[in-house]
């Protein structure tokens, strides 16, 4: 069958792009995405992420993660980006960090550029994880969220009369000097929701304004100060001290009370306590891409971002209940987790915690100005003077 000439040169267009096309996609060789996490969530994700390499091996060839303290990741991008070299595809941050970035410039605008490539969001998370993701201003998306604290975890054969009361705690303290700790809030997420948490209790003005709000807060810390012995750089010092006897009370969240325990590293039977009339203050971790990132993996890094939104992998984040519960979308149970889960907030979680999330209201953090600028003012006149490395 013959064909007119024009139809064949038609023809041969088409297979010569379909051609250029198919050498194109075969010569887009899987990239390595390197992921740096400040917010000790790859306990959490990892599981996801790897899940997604595994789908998409056309995709990633693999992860290379990292970890970092969050006071150093806004200085470490910032080198990067100057010299027009950076080499983190995506971080895992908490609001300490992701508010660091965000008063320097450092995040990619996701939304609204990329919005197409996401669900409605404020129908897709849960109410006090939707309240975290409005304050990311479409520089990051929640991939965890717990009502975080602020909470007490104890030892029961040291601590008989557990203070249920700030005014409790700070007597209990000065007659117990150097037997309660906190972590620095800029690093320690049970030690910045103890602070954040305080407005509320002490009923100070502005709870979301530290420096013109916080009057009777700043005035009950500087008093705290004086019967704590030093503060530790993270949470995960102070845990050891509780454990091997050292203090006898520290600050705690859901999460750190749960997966601590899990770990081995504080002993089981210790216990948690919580102030009367206290305000949940929510906590979560973010998903954010640093500018500078190459467009062949920020694509894919979109992608990856949209995959763990989705409740099959969000059900991956009641882990070992380290942001108990963890999940940040609506409709994502424990039954949905894997066993290993199933079974660590069996035996590890606590059933009060049910009544306590219910029966108490849940406030948002700090946003990003006043957290950096409560970090600063709790660094100079709290706890520069008491910081052990």
């Amino acid at each position: 069958m013959s064909y007119p000439s024009w139809r064949c040169s038609s023809i041969s267009a088409g297979a010569v792009l379909a051609a250029t096309l198919f050498a194109a996609s075969a010569a887009a060789e899987p990239v390595t995405i390197n992921v740096i996490d400040v917010a000790g969530d790859l306990q959490i994700s990892q599981p996801a992420l790897e899940k997604f390499q595994a789908e998409h091996k056309d995709l990633v060839s693999k992860f290379i993660f990292t970890q970092a303290t969050a006071p150093e990741l806004a200085g470490k991008l910032k080198a990067q980006q100057d010299a027009g070299r950076v080499d983190i595809d995506f971080v895992l941050t908490g609001n300490d960090a992701l508010a660091a970035g965000m008063e320097q410039g450092l995040w990619l605008e996701i939304l609204p550029k990329y919005a197409s490539q996401f669900p409605d969001l404020k129908q897709l998370y849960i109410p006090g994880a939707y309240q975290m993701q409005e304050m990311a201003r479409g520089q990051a998306f929640v991939i965890d969220w717990y009502p975080s604290g602020p909470l007490i975890e104890y030892a029961p054969d040291r601590v008989k009369d557990v203070p249920d009361t700030p005014d409790k705690l700070l007597a209990w303290c000065k007659a117990h000097p150097g037997r309660f700790m906190y972590a620095r809030p800029a690093n320690s997420g049970p030690g910045r929701t103890l602070v954040m948490g305080l407005p509320y209790l002490l009923g100070d003005k502005d709870p979301q304004d530290p420096v013109n709000g916080w009057d009777k807060t700043w005035a009950y810390l500087k008093q705290l100060d004086s019967c704590i012995d030093y503060y530790t750089s993270g949470t995960t010092a102070s845990m050891k001290e509780l454990a091997d006897g050292s203090r006898d009370i520290i600050a705690t969240t859901t999460g750190w009370d749960i997966n601590p325990r899990y770990l081995g590293i504080v002993p089981e039977e210790y216990k948690v306590g919580a102030f009367k009339n206290f305000h949940w203050v929510g906590d979560a971790n973010y998903m954010a891409i640093p500018k500078g990132v190459p467009d062949a993996k920020l694509k894919i890094v979109l992608q990856l971002m949209a995959f763990l939104l989705k409740p099959e992998q969000q059900a991956f984040m009641y882990d070992h209940g380290y942001m108990y519960p963890g999940p940040a979308i609506n409709g994502v149970t424990v039954d949905m987790a894997p066993a290993d889960s199933q079974e660590t907030i069996k035996q590890f979680g606590r059933p009060e915690y049910a009544g306590m999330i219910a029966g108490n209201p849940t406030e948002p953090p700090l946003d990003a100005k006043p957290l950096v600028a409560m970090f600063d003012k709790w660094d100079r006149e709290i706890g520069a003077a008491k910081m052990k490395k």
